[in-house]
């Protein structure tokens, strides 16, 4: 990651994406003066440092900023000397330059499966209450309401949206809302993108339009282990030995907790 970010025009793309993500090749040339083919050698260095993450849209490819491994690598190397004192700079720093920017997050991973099973696995209310911990509940048409309702026996919902895209196996797009959310809350996006390979399936996961660093931080905790208990559940037939997300309980009773009353 330290080589991928030594170079000033890798820098420029990472910057580039992080004012508007999920940019094609010729949108990206066009922040650089160089060829098309070095511009794609610099994605294809960001890309092996998991700096960016590529979706296929169509005939496009999208790419989008990965976050989390600057952030684990600002974790590691600023955050045991002096972190409220820079936490304040960079917000400082982010308010004057960019107020209106809201962060976004991808994240990938492959699953020996079919895109099939893959999307039974992503709407069906039974298969999700096993790998997520919450019953996903919805007739996923486009429109319709969904629910992420919790298997405790309390029927709470925690989350709630609306069906945006729905194209099986390979396209599901929902709003992601506080169930009590003001009606001109701008809601955040979650996208599920499903594309075969022989054997595999890679699946991307993108939520943007995250309401700040506080959502971002959540979710980047969140995401990976809600996907990797599904990849255990679709590869072996059995969810991990332990939820993974328990390794962020302080988190998950957090947001949970908003809705306990």
């Amino acid at each position: 990651m330290f080589r991928a970010l030594a170079d000033p025009s890798r820098r420029r793309l990472l910057d580039s994406l992080r004012k508007n993500d999920g940019q094609t090749l010729g949108q990206l040339c066009g922040q650089l003066a160089m060829a098309r083919q070095s511009v794609t050698q610099h994605l294809a260095v960001l890309q092996e440092a998991n700096l960016i993450s590529t979706v296929r849209n169509g005939r496009e490819k999208l790419h989008y900023l990965n976050p989390v491994p600057i952030h684990d690598m600002q974790q590691r190397w600023l955050a045991p000397f002096d972190q409220p004192r820079l936490n304040a700079l960079a917000a400082i720093k982010q308010n004057a330059e960019e107020p209106d920017m809201k962060p976004s997050f991808v994240y990938v991973t492959y699953i020996e499966s079919t895109p099939e099973r893959v999307w039974h696995a992503l709407t069906d209310a039974d298969l999700t209450a096993d790998f997520w911990g919450h019953s996903n509940i919805s007739d996923w048409q486009p429109g319709s309401r969904w629910e992420h309702r919790r298997v405790d026996g309390s029927e709470i919902v925690d989350c709630v949206g609306r069906v945006i895209e729905s194209t099986p196996p390979s396209r599901l797009a929902i709003t992601f809302e506080d169930p009590n959310a003001q009606p001109d809350d701008d809601p955040s996006v979650v996208t599920f993108t499903v594309e075969p390979y022989h054997d595999i399936v890679r699946l991307t996961v993108t939520h943007e339009n995250l309401a700040g660093d506080d959502e971002l931080h959540a979710i980047s905790a969140g995401w990976p282990a809600v996907m990797a208990n599904l990849k255990s559940l679709l590869e072996t037939g059995h969810v991990l030995p332990q939820a993974p997300w328990e390794m962020h309980a302080d988190l998950r009773d957090a947001q949970m907790a908003r809705h306990d009353a």
